[in-house]
């Protein structure tokens, strides 16, 4: 591991140093100016991520290429149900619709009887609500629910009368009061779906190794009939897949858990992951990349199963949904700082904190990076715009950021077998060329909402978890405006300083801050259901789950697909 380790780093610093030397050459030209200094300073602080994006972008596509059979990092296990540890299945809810929740958790129990290995597993419905109402309906619905089951006594629901800790403190308080009798755990979100295959997979890689603690797996986005997510996931599932898979090269047992989709050992898990308060009194927000950090620092081994196959997530309807999570996200990760030095963690653990810091830290430096191009364009009076090595160099930065996706699509593409599961390489690129559009606009559109979301964090603002609209919807140009208008105002003043360098000077700033003055239309267009229609009729941007199942019809965005994790034919 040490070996691997030096590789990457030796990989990103030599993409940091080999960027920083293209920037170099495009500030040089005309002396160096304030807003010149302060772009090579902001770039530097992005490099880190910038090296590490392109370092387990690569390990993991030269990986997955080399290999024939879907890429496994946990020992195969016997297919001998008999001896299945007793399993919990912990969905975790907090004024969540029940009709979306509860669906997904009938199929797969339904499944696991099939498989014959349902009396391993039970349910357990716990809820965090707070307003009464809602909660009684909530007991309503699952009572029902359970009414229906062959074996009502497998279903349970428990609600807390204060949500103290968030979810981290429900799932602890359900491991102190009622988990007795269960060795593992099966960790959901509300709008998770697995298949009883997958969730068996995960059971047997920890029977198979008694040292995990915690066997994770990939996650996709289910198949959603809006435009944003079907965008959004198309794009993350094949970046999520290099990625994950050039990280666990490197990082082994000390690999990430993302708080759902997951099997946890109960006993390790509550004996070391009760979360410490911050140095300010507060509960930490984020607290899955904590308790992997506090497992291996036990002693025990986290990994992520890499297969794609029966794990799937629901992603946000609309872009004010997909940003309200993303400050959330931020906010519980920015927490992390305070924990860097907690007591009994290893380096890899550290790192994992560290990892997850970065994910936003280098957000606001992205922008401050725009607005000093754009500062420097406008005042260079001495020099033409260095069109080449402007070019150079975004195509090898934005290359090496996206470099888990890029390389995921080309990992896609060189497979007959993949490319079919797509609806073959055409309809691959299109949905690849809309995906990368796509990113593009958002990515700036969401680095101005994090800048925001973090000096408001710097200036004393404190974040909580509120409820999550999870149905599709639109979004009304009104609303869009008032969400976006700051993106506007300032794409409109960055790009008046890159007109007055030239034309060349304004197309080269497109890829990198057009999304400031389409925030709104890209709002309003992705939630539009029309233009989703558009894409699903022409299959851009679908997904293997879509592609396989004949006359799929989407009903809503999230738990309409039941077949969607089962095992699909082969398209004709």
């Amino acid at each position: 591991m040490g070996f691997r380790r030096a590789v990457v780093a030796l990989i990103a610093l030599l993409t940091g140093l080999g960027l920083g030397t293209l920037l170099v050459q495009v500030l040089a030209p005309g002396g160096w100016t304030v807003a010149k200094l302060v772009m090579l300073v902001a770039f530097a602080g992005t490099a880190p991520w910038t090296g590490l994006c392109l370092a387990n972008g690569l390990i993991g596509f030269l990986i997955l290429v080399a290999r024939r059979e879907p890429m496994r990092t946990l020992s195969p296990v016997t297919d001998d149900h008999a001896t299945l540890p007793r399993t919990a299945i912990a969905m975790t809810v907090r004024d969540e619709d029940m009709r979306r929740v509860l669906p997904p958790l009938r199929r797969l129990l339904h499944e696991l009887d099939l498989t014959g290995v349902g009396d391993a597993f039970a349910v357990f419905v716990l809820s965090d609500t707070r307003d009464a109402s809602a909660a009684e309906a909530e007991q309503q619905a699952v009572a029902a629910f359970r009414a229906e089951d062959r074996d009502p006594a497998r279903i349970r629901y428990r609600r807390r009368a204060a949500n103290i800790g968030f979810k981290a403190g429900n799932i602890m308080d359900f491991l102190d009061h009622h988990a007795e009798g269960f060795e593992l755990m099966l960790t959901l979100d509300a709008d998770s779906e697995m298949s009883a295959a997958a969730v068996l997979r995960l059971v047997r890689a920890l029977q198979a190794d008694p040292t995990l603690a915690i066997a994770q797996h990939l996650t996709v986005g289910l198949p959603a009939s809006s435009a944003f997510p079907r965008l959004f996931q198309f794009g993350m599932r094949a970046g999520m897949r290099t990625w994950a898979t050039g990280q666990a090269w490197w990082q082994g047992d000390a690999g990430p858990y993302w708080g759902h989709n997951a099997v946890v050992r109960i006993a390790p898990f509550r004996a070391h992951c009760r979360l410490p308060a911050l140095p300010d009194g507060r509960r930490i927000l984020s607290h899955d990349q904590v308790e992997a950090a506090m497992l291996r620092g036990a002693g025990w081994g986290v990994r992520v199963l890499l297969d794609e196959g029966g794990s799937g997530e629901a992603n946000p309807p609309a872009l004010p949904e997909f940003l309200r999570r993303e400050l959330r996200w931020l906010a519980g990760n920015m927490q992390y700082w305070h924990l860097l030095r907690l007591p009994g963690l290893r380096s890899m653990g550290r790192w994992q904190l560290v990892q997850a810091i970065m994910l936003f830290a280098g957000t606001p430096l992205y922008l401050l990076f725009l607005l000093a191009a754009a500062v420097a364009a406008a005042t260079d009076r001495t020099s033409d715009f260095p069109t080449a090595p402007a070019l150079a160099l975004t195509a090898a930065w934005l290359g090496a950021l996206y470099a888990p996706k890029l390389l995921g699509y080309t990992e896609v593409a060189l497979s007959p077998d993949k490319r079919r599961r797509y609806g073959g390489l055409a309809r691959l690129g299109a949905g690849v060329a809309a995906e990368i559009g796509f990113t593009l606009l958002l990515d700036t559109i969401s680095a101005m909402a994090k800048t925001d979301a973090m000096l408001r964090l710097a200036c004393g603002m404190r974040s909580g978890w509120v409820p999550q609209n999870r149905s599709e919807r639109s979004v009304t140009w009104g609303e869009a405006a008032r969400l976006f208008w700051p993106q506007t105002v300032l794409g409109t003043l960055v790009f008046a300083g890159f007109a007055t360098a030239g034309w060349m000077a304004t197309l080269w700033a497109l890829p990198l801050a057009g999304g400031l003055l389409a925030a709104i239309p890209l709002c309003v267009l992705t939630a539009d259901p029309r233009f989703g229609r558009w894409l699903r009729e022409h299959r851009i941007a679908a997904i293997p789950e879509e592609v396989g199942v004949r006359g799929w019809r989407p009903v809503s965005v999230h738990h309409e697909t039941a077949l969607a994790l089962l095992p699909q034919p082969e398209p004709d």
